[in-house]
């Protein structure tokens, strides 16, 4: 794996009013994604937005789109996420019963296919599936808001994480999402993290560019992109 850390800021904490302002501060800030959480107010206690977002978004950059499916039964909605746009598509294991199928209807939609998994859940029972992923995203909060500080023992499942993937020979990035700030990037990069997501602290971070080469950690290079 490559040292460098790819940064990805979290459209959910963006003025929606002003997305127009809000790409073009990750524009500027030189970041690597584009983060995009889609929440339904079932499997979270929260609602975001759909399909048009990612494609409205779509139109107005040319980086990455890390769609982040928080969603009951997500087999319903990878065909339109994906004509959307959509480069990385992640659902979560435990929101449907049939992971290992709509990973590969992932794929086959032309989507790089990753799992998610919430702070309860444990790296072990990604076991079965970890050779059609592309993408392990761990949350480190309870997702559904923004804002929230870092679960400290979710440190750890970054870690088994990356122990995993060694002892696998496997070639999926790990990406953290939920409290990652200038405090909590430096461990998150020692445990093993890829791609570090940050939402509120990007967007109310005085210098944004600063901010995100931090999160990457000073002198280290950045992944092309």
């Amino acid at each position: 794996m490559s040292n460098s850390v790819i940064t990805a800021p979290s459209i959910l904490s963006a003025d929606f009013s002003d997305l127009t302002g809000a790409l073009a501060r990750i524009h500027e800030a030189h970041a690597d994604w584009i983060h995009m959480d889609v929440m339904d107010g079932a499997f979270v206690p929260n609602i975001s937005f759909g399909p048009k977002m990612i494609q409205d978004v779509g139109k107005r950059t040319d980086l990455p789109l890390d769609v982040h499916l928080m969603v009951e039964r997500p087999e319903r909605y990878i065909e339109a996420f994906a004509r959307a746009g959509a480069e990385y598509l992640t659902i979560h294991l435990e929101a449907t019963v049939h992971v290992h199928r709509v990973l590969q209807q992932i794929r086959e939609h032309g989507c790089k296919p990753g799992i998610a998994i919430v702070p309860s859940t444990q790296v072990s029972a990604l076991a079965e599936i970890l050779d059609d992923i592309e993408l392990l995203l761990i949350m480190t909060v309870n997702p559904g808001f923004g804002g929230q500080d870092l679960i400290p023992r979710c440190l750890m499942k970054v870690t088994a994480a990356a122990e995993l993937r060694r002892e696998r020979e496997a070639s999926f990035l790990i990406s953290v999402d939920g409290g990652v700030n200038r405090e909590t990037a430096p461990s998150l990069r020692r445990a093993g993290a890829d791609v570090l997501v940050s939402g509120s602290a990007f967007f109310d971070a005085a210098d944004p560019k600063q901010f995100l080469s931090d999160l990457a950690g000073e002198g280290e290079s950045r992944r092309a992109r």
